[in-house]
Order: C-alpha cells, then structure tokens, then sequence
C-alpha cells in the first residue's frame, strides 16, 4: 500500500479558527472510527497569512481515501466545518513517486 497525501487549505475568520480546529481533530476521529484510513494529520496555519488554514493528512492509501469521501455526508462534524470556512482555496492528493 503506497501512502496519499492530501493537503486543503482553507480561509477561515479568526474567530472561527478555534472551532475549526477542534472540529476538525474530532472529524479525524470520526473518519477513523470504523477502519483506521488516516496514519496521520497535521493542521497548520498560514505564516503570512493568519486567515489560511492548511490541513496534511496522510491516507492509508488512494482506496482509503475514496471510503472516507463516500461517508463524508455522515460524519457529524463534516457540516459544522463546512460552514465555518470562508472559502475552499486549494485541495488536492499527492502519492509518493519512489514507492
């Protein structure tokens, strides 16, 4: 099983981002739950930019992902950080290239 990174970076209100990182370790749980899809997750914020959020997560693999996409609607803490982000700004997945 070859390891994806996601990184997703979002704008979110000072006033938000408290709540949205707590929401978010609480996301990652739930996500993991079930079946162990995430081995890791870092969530950081903008350096010059305090507004901008960025989460790395690692997936056990590209399939793990896919799982956790399906069941997004599900997780009780997915709607609550949808509507505390101000604007999605970038999203993506990333596999190793020397596997």
């Amino acid at each position: 099983m070859i390891p994806c990174h996601e990184f997703a970076v979002f704008e979110v209100t000072p006033e938000n981002q408290e709540e949205i990182i707590a929401l978010s370790l609480t996301l990652f749980d739930e996500m993991n739950a079930e079946d162990n899809v995430l081995i890791s997750h870092d969530i950081m914020r903008k350096t010059d930019n305090k507004e901008q959020i960025c989460w790395h997560l690692v997936w056990r693999d590209e399939s793990a992902v896919e799982q956790s996409r399906t069941k997004w609607s599900t997780y009780p803490s997915a709607n609550a950080i949808q509507r505390l982000v101000s604007k999605k700004l970038y999203y993506s997945h990333f596999t190793d290239v020397f596997a």
